[in-house]
């Protein structure tokens, strides 16, 4: 096996990285505890998915749990559970992780028992069909069966009821041409009634190959031990390669689209979306985290001061702003809840701030987003389960821990110039997808 070593701030021994000779990479943190996390992140979402199978990644994520060879569906969460752990796993446009945080428990009883499950789990689902559900009109009415396809498909329609995730999906779309990020994560009613056992079989045995995906222990324990066990736990078998894709970032869109729509809602939502840095240009997703701080985080922003606090008339009820990290680039939203009968003078108001961000940004709101980022980054080297989620998000959507120890002096490093710079150059109103919603009787 490959080792390297990788200094992560906040912990006292570096991490160690292995790499099978199938692919498979493992990852050692240690964090003094009783506490340890294990986790495994494949390189697949929505980023794998075509119009055809949009929702599959999410689905197979809950098929994961409905056992395998050796457990029965619902023995892994009964046995875990039993020794005080949490277990879930989620699902989003780069990847898909599985995790569980417990008690190491004595002798590490618990520990070793989570490994076994957690590799089985992995390495060995079953996925039978009378726990998936068999494929139906999803315009049958008269469809009363509750296992998984319907769990997931009632999923879907509840978020589909919400109009933040409304306003957001429209953005979302509009944003990118040919890219599947511009897809759902959760996929569609239409789609995930109808996708056979086989196909979604054929899926894990497409991307759940070794090569695709890192498991990550954090904890303290003996490295030797916990290695030897994992390996000896995840028997891949023999796997056909992933396949090989290019990162091919979509490009902004070439004039300012503005898309509205009417939902039974008495309040109006608005985004505006902007396409980013791609995940590794860490520099870049540092100056755009740090605009989103400074434009709309919290109640010193420039958005909640200007357009909430300062504002003559009762125009906003929420302003804010984020950033977003993704393999093939990063998106930047400012989102809000506002009165109906401003819509027009909303949306400039918005428009106005973005442009005045480009125009001026002090050496105290550049001061405070840094002492913001800073103490993010450390707070999220508190908990093993914090740790586990960050060396996943830098092993699988940027394919470089190393960059993990470069974020503070990175951090630091930022000026106002650079800000001014990464806001003209990523926050251009000519290539803005601004989505409304509406009340129906305001169309």
């Amino acid at each position: 096996m490959k080792k390297s070593l990788v200094k992560y701030p906040f912990l006292t021994r570096e991490v160690e990285i292995y790499e099978r000779e199938n692919g498979h990479k493992i990852v050692l943190a240690h964090k003094e505890g009783g506490m340890v996390n294990i986790s495994s992140w494949v390189k697949t979402g929505s980023i794998n998915e075509n119009d055809k199978n949009n929702g599959i990644s999410h689905f197979l994520e809950h098929l994961m749990f409905k056992g395998t060879h050796k457990h029965k569906a619902g023995e892994f969460d009964r046995i875990l559970e039993s020794k005080g752990a949490i277990v879930n796993a989620a699902t989003w446009k780069d990847y898909t992780f599985y995790y569980v945080t417990l008690p190491k428990g004595e002798n590490n009883e618990n520990f070793y028992t989570a490994i076994d499950l957690h590799a089985d789990m992995m390495t060995d689902p079953v996925i039978p069909d009378y726990e998936m559900g068999a494929p139906f009109d999803v315009n049958d009415k008269n469809v009363t069966d509750k296992r998984e396809r319907h769990v997931v498909i009632e999923e879907i329609r509840m978020r589909k009821d919400q109009p933040w995730t409304k306003v957001y999906n429209a953005a979302n779309n509009a944003m990118y041409t040919s890219h599947p990020y511009k897809r759902d994560v959760i996929g569609t009613p239409e789609i995930i009634s109808g996708v056979s056992q086989e196909e979604v079989m054929d899926y894990y045995r497409t991307f759940y190959s070794p090569e695709n995906v890192t498991t990550i222990v954090v904890g303290d324990f003996d490295s030797e031990d916990i290695l030897n066990r994992i390996v000896s736990a995840f028997n891949w078998g023999e796997r056909p390669k992933p396949p090989q894709r290019e990162a091919k970032p979509d490009t902004p869109v070439e004039k300012p689209v503005y898309i509205e729509e009417k939902a039974a809602i008495n309040s109006s939502f608005m985004m505006f979306g902007f396409l980013g840095a791609v995940a590794k240009n860490l520099r870049d997703n540092i100056a755009l985290e740090m605009l989103a701080i400074i434009l709309g985080e919290g109640s010193s922003s420039r958005l909640y001061v200007n357009l909430i606090e300062n504002q003559p008339e009762h125009i906003f009820n929420i302003i804010e702003a984020e950033s977003y990290s993704f393999r093939d680039g990063s998106n930047f939203f400012v989102q809000a809840n506002f009165n109906p009968q401003y819509k027009e003078k909303a949306v400039e108001l918005v428009k106005e701030e973005i442009n005045k961000l480009k125009q001026n940004i002090t050496e105290s709101e550049l001061n405070k987003a840094k002492k913001k980022l800073k103490s993010r980054f450390a707070t999220d080297a508190e908990t093993v389960s914090d740790i586990g989620e960050t060396i996943g998000y830098y092993m699988t959507v940027c394919d470089d821990l190393s960059l993990a120890e470069e974020y503070l002096p990175l951090c630091e490093s930022i000026t106002t110039d650079d800000l001014t710079e990464a806001a003209g150059k990523y926050l251009d109103l000519n290539h803005a997808v601004i989505s409304v919603l509406v009340p129906q009787e305001q169309i």
